[in-house]
């Protein structure tokens, strides 16, 4: 399944190889202005090829809306946007078709779809899919911040190497600003240079590595979500899972709270003037599944790029013997800082449903 949504719904389509990739959202409201520079930014600090730290694959990643927009304002008819695929070598993949890649998903979409599936460059399980999610997130964020909640990510980590955390109780605008528009984002920014020394060792050795990505949704008032399969965690957490590379989501003080006694973790409540507020934030902004009207904060864990050019152990699916590859192909050193505007989009896109199910869109 690659809809996703009740109130606000979103359907991606096409392979990383195939002649484009795209996405319908439905269920938008009508009269939205859409600014076509700030949804291009947010297109432009996913794409490929331009930076070190990600692949040289050079694609534009320039959307060709097709429906749901007149004068840069939505219709509420179905909003469809178009991403051409122009920069392709599928021959790359050749011997992957018999040979699945190690902790990729040659060998199950093989097994699943009984060898129909279009194993070039992923197909349908790459990461270039990304792509539609983030158009769909630019769009939903420029909805959301009129209504004043804003968002914004970091990479929290690269390998070992970490950057500083969101003082999850009072997180700036000026800092949720600057980093919804970084492309390398990161609260302390002295951090960029060995992380990308860590990153371009991986890179010289045909390895990768792997990290954490922390996200911020401010400006979010009490009483969003529904207990107990409709809580925020619940949705936010089905639409990251869908981000390729993603394996772990944790909300506030999450596996660290598991550390600390109730007379620790728990966030003492205050009046700050007529709003209720808690003094800290280990609940991440969300209690029962509702949000608190503190800032929602959450971290996802994303794996080391799968494809590296090392030689590994592998099988051949076709003479049912045990063998060796060596990944051909253009790919991430470090998935994590191409990932930081998906992480945040898909924030945007699960903030949208939540609104329209409680009625504030």
């Amino acid at each position: 399944m690659s809809s996703w949504g009740n109130g606000v719904k979103i359907s991606i389509f096409g392979e990383s190889h195939g002649g484009g990739i795209g996405v319908v959202i439905d269920g938008l409201p009508s009269g939205e202005h859409i600014d076509r520079d700030a949804l291009l930014l947010q297109m432009a600090r996913r794409a490929p090829g331009k930076d070190k730290a990600a692949t040289p694959r050079s694609e534009a990643d320039q959307p060709e809306i097709l429906s749901g927009l007149l004068n840069d304002t939505t219709t509420g008819a179905p909003l469809c946007a178009v991403i051409r695929n122009t920069n392709t070598r599928s021959q790359d993949y050749g011997n992957v078709l018999s040979c699945p890649r190690p902790s990729h998903a040659d060998y199950t979409g093989f097994v699943r779809y009984k060898g129909f599936n279009d194993i070039r460059g992923g197909g349908h399980f790459s990461g270039r899919l990304t792509a539609p999610l983030v158009f769909a997130g630019a769009v939903a964020r420029q909805i959301l911040l009129r209504k004043g909640i804003r968002i914004a990510a970091h990479i929290c980590s690269v390998g070992n190497i970490t950057d500083k955390r969101f003082d999850p109780a009072n997180i700036p605008d000026a800092l949720m600003e600057r980093l919804s528009s970084a492309v390398f984002g990161l609260i302390d920014v002295g951090q960029e240079k060995p992380m990308r020394e860590l990153i371009e060792d991986c890179r010289l050795h045909c390895d990768s590595i792997g990290g954490t990505i922390e996200c911020a949704v401010t400006g979010v008032p009490a009483g969003v979500g529904s207990p107990m399969f409709d809580g925020i965690e619940n949705v936010f957490s089905s639409v990251l899972f869908g981000i390729p590379a993603v394996k772990g989501v944790e909300f506030g003080d999450g596996f660290d709270g598991t550390l600390l006694r109730g007379s620790q973790h728990n966030d003492a409540f205050y009046y700050d003037g007529d709003t209720v507020r808690t003094k800290t934030n280990r609940h991440g902004g969300i209690l029962g599944g509702i949000s608190s009207g503190m800032p929602i904060v959450f971290r996802t864990a994303i794996k080391a790029t799968p494809s590296i050019a090392q030689e590994q152990n592998t099988v051949d699916l076709q003479t049912k013997t045990n063998t060796v590859l060596s990944v051909n192909g253009r790919h991430d050193p470090c998935v994590v800082v191409r990932a930081v505007p998906v992480v945040e989009s898909a924030a945007a896109v699960a903030m949208l449903n939540l609104l329209k199910d409680v009625n504030m869109l």
